[in-house]
């Protein structure tokens, strides 16, 4: 239920719902889109839901509740998606740095309530001492003040409330509005927003250029929820460990996700259900639904083995996606109590130039720092911990102590 940020909310990170058939085949064999398969296992369901992060879990919930029959096809070794939590081995605390807070709504509360998992009110805050760096040179910028967003915040609201229907989807009047299609720097210049700037980009990590993106990505990005929440609190797990929502939905499913998959072929020839053939380490197994939703990002990478008409490979062809990234870092040097942001006095609104660490924060575990990094397209994971390490080693304070820094995990919150 939250991705992108961190934040929580949005149960459709990209879902798409569709309707599928499928023929019937033998239990030894089947053929799907004109080669043949060996088959171990054979699972017939009323719904298959590719993807086990927040959008699948929570669909897979749902309808388990309204008497549908469901099987989660996810391909790590557990379900949450963009929710990553650390466990640290010498101090055994957790460490959520992935998803670290969820929208404060009435649908998330259910959901926690549901599957037994306790809220408390949680804080995107920066802690501690706060300190303004320039990342690519590795000094303070002891100058340098953020701008109070205040009154520009109202304004913003103000224009967001002309368009409800952005944060419910992509169901767009015709023609679209001029101000939703304005690369986000002109509606900037155009409503007097400049002192919001560095707000927004603190919020909309991994949304790579925001002064290029189009508008309405920074109100689905940067909505009325999110404004809400500054105000009253989001939400975090009680126990400091957002990946427990995720172990419970497992618990609940049982036999019904089946983890560590990769989908071979997709046949969508018959009129009342689908037929997904999944790789598994047991085997192969065979998936029949009379329904499919698919909750990963509909790339054409994404949708190998998938039946793909022309227009079809013509539409998921086009969708791309930034770069953001989230690491533990051990041995920086960093005080325990420091946040450092990265600004920039060679910028436009001094954001930091991508691909670059947004920030770095305390963990609330000695000796260990969370990095968010961000690039305009996406980059290899070699080459992210490579730029974390060597901009962290690059960094000049007085208060720091012995560096050696090495990256203990690395997650991708965009692909």
């Amino acid at each position: 239920m939250l991705s992108s940020m961190f934040s929580a909310s949005c149960f459709c990170i990209m879902a798409l719902l569709v309707t599928l058939r499928a023929d019937a085949s033998s239990m030894n064999s089947v053929v799907l889109n004109g080669t043949p398969y060996s088959v171990n296992n054979i699972i017939t369901r009323d719904v298959a839901i590719v993807g086990g992060g927040a959008t699948g879990t929570y669909s897979a919930i749902r309808l388990k509740d309204q008497g549908k029959t469901v099987v989660v096809i996810e391909g790590q070794d557990r379900l949450g998606g963009h929710t990553q939590t650390y466990h640290d081995p010498e101090t055994g605390r957790t460490i959520d740095y992935g998803v670290v807070v969820w929208h404060n709504l009435a649908i998330v509360k259910n959901f926690f309530d549901r599957l037994n998992v306790s809220l408390a009110i949680g804080s995107l805050a920066d802690v501690g001492i706060i300190k303004y760096m320039d990342f690519q040179t590795g000094k303070l910028l002891p100058d340098y003040t953020p701008s109070d967003p205040t009154a520009a915040l109202g304004i913003y609201a103000e224009q967001l409330a002309k368009y409800p229907y952005v944060e419910s989807g992509f169901n767009l009047p015709y023609p679209v509005p001029v101000d939703l299609l304005l690369p986000f720097g002109e509606f900037v210049t155009k409503y007097h927003l400049e002192d919001m700037v560095g707000l927004i980009f603190t919020f909309a990590q991994g949304l790579g250029d925001i002064l290029t993106q189009p508008t309405i990505y920074i109100f689905k990005n940067f909505g009325s929820d999110i404004l809400k929440d500054i105000q009253i609190g989001f939400l975090t797990t009680a126990e400091q460990d957002n990946s427990l929502l995720y172990e419970h939905a497992l618990a609940d499913l049982g036999q019904n996700v089946v983890l560590n998959s990769e989908i071979i072929a997709v046949d969508r020839s018959g009129r009342d259900c689908v037929q997904v053939l999944v790789k598994t380490p047991p085997g192969i197994t065979l998936v029949r639904s009379r329904r499919i939703v698919f909750t990963i990002p509909p790339k054409i990478d994404n949708l190998r083995g998938w039946d793909l008409d022309h227009l079809e490979r013509s539409l998921f062809g086009q969708f791309s996606n930034s770069g953001y990234y989230t690491a533990i870092i051990r041995h920086s040097g960093v005080p325990d109590n420091l946040t450092i942001i990265n600004v920039s006095n060679s910028t436009l609104y001094g954001l930091a130039p991508l691909p670059a660490i947004y920030k770095l924060s305390p963990t609330g575990v000695q000796g260990l720092l969370n990095a968010k990094f961000g690039s305009a397209q996406a980059l290899a994971d070699s080459e992210v911990e490579q730029q974390i390490l060597s901009s962290v080693k690059k960094l000049q304070f007085s208060e720091r102590g012995p560096s050696d820094p090495e990256v203990s995990r690395l997650a991708i919150l965009n692909k």
